[in-house]
């Protein structure tokens, strides 16, 4: 499949991980499609393709997160 397929299909889907190891696999997905359409992008200058790592990493970041958890307060 062509990676800028994957990068729309990964963008569009919907997010609801029910385990922990769901959420590790889409974080290296999404690595892995960002490094992917990077590799293009330094080939082509295309700005659309800069736009498209950015929302990629949103949405990284926003799994990372996730995974992160909350820090634990001192009660």
């Amino acid at each position: 499949m062509d990676i800028l397929q994957r990068a729309d299909e990964f963008e569009n889907r919907k997010f609801s991980f029910k385990t922990t190891s769901d959420r590790i696999l889409a974080a290296r997905e999404a690595k892995e499609i960002i490094l992917g359409v990077n590799e293009i992008y330094k080939k082509e200058k295309d700005s659309k393709l800069m736009d498209l790592m950015k929302r990629l990493t949103v949405i990284k970041q926003k799994i990372e997160k996730r995974l992160k958890g909350r820090p634990l307060t001192a009660a």
